[in-house]
């Protein structure tokens, strides 16, 4: 997400030009509830929890957050002059309110999204024992001339290895990879695994607007080298493009993410690559998107239809069944359908943190869920420690 310019930031393509002061809504948010149990609200834009929302299970394993996001200000700096906010769907189809919210985010969370001491303290007061910590959206860079993008990758990939080198008992890295050539991006997968000791991989959902399957990009080398390492792919959209009908409303996020993810995921289904590298760890974000609430339209038309059977052999939903998913679904039963239908064992806590779509109170969601205790646990850190090989106790 591009909210890294200025309440004074001029640039055009941000729709702010000559504003000085942004006004956030202040209206609060109703509770969520199941079961007759609250769940505390998501806070409103600039806002996180300041105190102890959640107590550690004693005894129990360490809680892991698979979804949570730094951004590195050295990379910031050195691509400002290329106005990279031309190149994110979440700026260029977003109206002037969304921009300025966003600004007001930034303004807000840069000391979370950037720095450790503030972090540090919102895992405590989250219950959150450990951050398995990704690049910002912002920074996939694959709109960059590959040479460019191999380069700031791996300046990205080690910022947040010294935050986990400096931390180790409260980070995990996971890295990033340049998608725009499969060279470079099979050359820095091995780079995070062997010389970094990532377990895991963040991609967005697409590559400057082609799908993860097009043969142009030839991701078939990524993909069989991934499942070869055992590396996690964590995939996260960037806003859905062309987005024109959803630039009102903050509908590129609110709609599009889970839409760009669902169609992301039903390629790789689809067109076989989950097939043809049944080894392969997928985690998708926001719960799974639409795709793992409505993989029942899929199947009934895979069984309806000739041109849905012209790859895959199985129904969709066996494939997707070999998906992780995080947390953030916004809402407990909307949770627990979801380990119901894919099992404990497929889902990992993720709270979207720094940013104010995310779930600061996780484990209070997970409760009201009422999962039984040993899937409780699967989904808070057993999950994401098998996973990317952490060491919770």
């Amino acid at each position: 997400m591009f909210y890294t310019c200025t309440p004074g930031c001029t640039d055009p393509t941000h729709g702010h030009a000559g504003r000085r002061t942004f006004a956030l809504a202040a209206a609060k948010a109703p509770s969520r509830k199941t079961g007759g149990r609250p769940v505390s609200p998501l806070p409103r834009a600039g806002a996180l929890p300041t105190r102890p929302i959640a107590r550690r299970i004693k005894g129990g394993a360490k809680v892991v957050d698979m979804h949570c996001h730094y951004l590195n200000p050295a990379v910031n700096a050195k691509i400002a002059h290329l106005n990279p906010g031309q190149y994110d769907p979440t700026t260029v189809y977003a109206d002037d309110i969304t921009r300025a919210t966003n600004v007001a985010q930034m303004r807000d969370r840069a000391p979370r999204l950037t720095g450790v001491e503030v972090r540090l303290k919102d895992m405590d007061n989250m219950g959150i024992d450990i951050q398995a910590v990704c690049p910002a959206p912002y920074h996939f860079l694959y709109w960059t001339e590959p040479g460019l993008g191999a380069e700031l990758t791996r300046e990205v990939n080690h910022g947040i290895a010294k935050l986990a080198a400096d931390h180790p008992d409260r980070f995990v890295g996971m890295g990033s990879v340049p998608l725009q050539d499969v060279e470079l991006a099979v050359k820095e997968l091995e780079y995070c695994v062997k010389s970094l000791g990532f377990r895991g991989i963040e991609i967005c959902t697409s590559v400057n607007g082609r799908n993860l399957t097009d043969p142009a990009l030839k991701l078939e080398k990524f993909f069989a080298r991934a499942a070869e390492l055992g590396v996690v792919i964590f995939m996260h959209p960037l806003g859905w493009s062309p987005a024109d009908r959803l630039t009102h409303h903050y509908f590129n996020n609110v709609i599009g993410n889970p839409l760009e993810s669902t169609v992301a995921v039903a390629h790789l289904i689809f067109d076989g690559v989950v097939a043809r590298h049944p080894k392969l760890k997928f985690v998708v974000a926001h719960g799974g998107a639409y795709v793992a609430h409505y993989w029942a339209r899929m199947d009934h038309a895979w069984h309806a239809r000739p041109d849905t059977r012209t790859v895959i052999k199985r129904p969709p939903s066996t494939y997707l069944e070999k998906f992780t998913f995080d947390t953030i679904t916004h809402d407990p039963l909307m949770l627990k359908r979801l380990v119901e239908r894919f099992g404990a064992d497929h889902v990992v806590l993720g709270t979207d943190y720094p940013y104010d779509m995310g779930d600061y109170d996780p484990l209070g969601t997970i409760q009201a869920a009422r999962l039984k205790r040993a899937d409780a646990d699967f989904v808070r850190g057993g999950n994401a420690a098998r996973l990317l090989k952490i060491k919770t106790k």
